[in-house]
């Protein structure tokens, strides 16, 4: 590293561990890296790219580029499954390739020691200092994104804690509020937040004990990461309840999503206890919600739902067009916590 640089690299990591938001800790750790190489840069060609598996399995170039951009609408073949071997194996590699840019790939990885991103410095011969570097900096990184799991994660099932929700979904109603949000030839997208409750938990800590309950619990916050997006934010509330905040392109969507999980939950074969049912309710999230109100209306829905037969998903906005409620007009000042 050069002494000149010294300064704008810790500058640098004091940004990194400012932020909470682990895309922009991979924004601003991508920049770091970029600007690590800026004294070999001369040329102008050299890049710092991050790669997600999702978008490595569909040939679809990093949406994070720093430097310059890659002219390529899709990744090559034989690049994709470089990456696809480094996201298996979690090792270093390089990428040579007649006709594209060589590349240093270094996995980035989670506190759990899982590659959840690959880092490519393009057109970059890394020397042995330099490749010291960048692995203590992705090392800083993997222990500061571990210190953000730890504070924003419940410990049992690795999901979203309650804590964290107000910060997340105040995140999605700034972002709904902001003007020109879509573009005139973009699709119009409808959010909604869910509540889950595993129908009648408490026999089976009764039943079984609660170290199965727990398994119970632990199993059923797997089948929701398997089932939804990782783009829609899942949180454990407390004992059995969950919470999703999920983004559509319908209005159509949502309740196919949700049936789907629901039906997932019913058919899947928990140790010991065999069966379990889920019930739910969902409400849409307009611009001018505030957190306690769509907690309140969803909260409606499941208690109609687990009234009303157990293992089934209820639409608040359609129970009340339907009169099977009222409609819940608080204006949002319930403690939440």
């Amino acid at each position: 590293m050069h002494t000149a640089n010294t300064h704008l690299i810790l500058d640098k990591l004091i940004a990194l561990t400012y932020e909470r938001d682990v895309v922009a800790i991979e924004l601003l750790l991508a920049q770091t890296l970029f600007d690590l190489i800026a004294p070999y840069n001369a040329e102008g060609d050299k890049s710092v790219s991050v790669y997600r598996v999702e978008d490595v399995r569909k040939q679809l170039p990093p949406d994070i580029v720093i430097g310059k951009p890659l002219k390529k609408d899709a990744l090559s073949p034989r690049l994709t499954q470089k990456l696809i071997e480094i996201f298996k194996s979690g090792g270093y590699s390089t990428y040579a390739q007649e006709g594209e840019p060589s590349a240093a790939l270094y996995p980035l990885k989670n506190a759990a020691g899982h590659t959840v991103a690959i880092i490519g410095i393009e057109n970059f011969v890394c020397d042995p200092q330099s490749h010291e570097n960048f692995t203590k900096l992705l090392q800083i990184y993997q222990n500061f994104t571990g210190l953000i799991n730890d504070n924003e994660r419940d410990t049992l099932t690795g999901l979203l804690n309650r804590k964290t929700f107000e910060k997340k979904i105040n995140k999605v109603l700034a972002r709904m509020r902001l003007p020109n949000v879509h573009k005139e030839n973009e699709a119009k997208l409808f959010h909604y937040l869910a509540i889950f409750d595993i129908d009648h938990f408490k026999r089976v800590n009764d039943e079984f004990g609660h170290l199965i309950g727990d398994e119970v619990l632990l199993l059923f916050s797997q089948l929701m990461t398997q089932t939804f997006r990782t783009t829609d934010p899942l949180f454990r509330f407390g004992g059995e309840e969950f919470v999703g905040v999920f983004e559509c392109t319908s209005q159509s969507d949502i309740p196919i999503i949700l049936e789907r999980f629901r039906e997932k939950v019913g058919n899947f074969n928990f140790p010991q206890v065999g069966k379990v049912t889920v019930s739910a309710g969902y409400t849409e999230i307009l611009a001018d919600d505030a957190s306690s109100q769509l907690i309140d209306r969803a909260d409606l829905a499941l208690y109609f739902a687990k009234n009303n037969g157990r293992n089934r998903i209820c639409h608040y906005e359609q129970l009340v067009d339907e009169g099977a409620i009222q409609e819940n007009k608080k204006e949002g000042d319930i403690e939440l916590f």
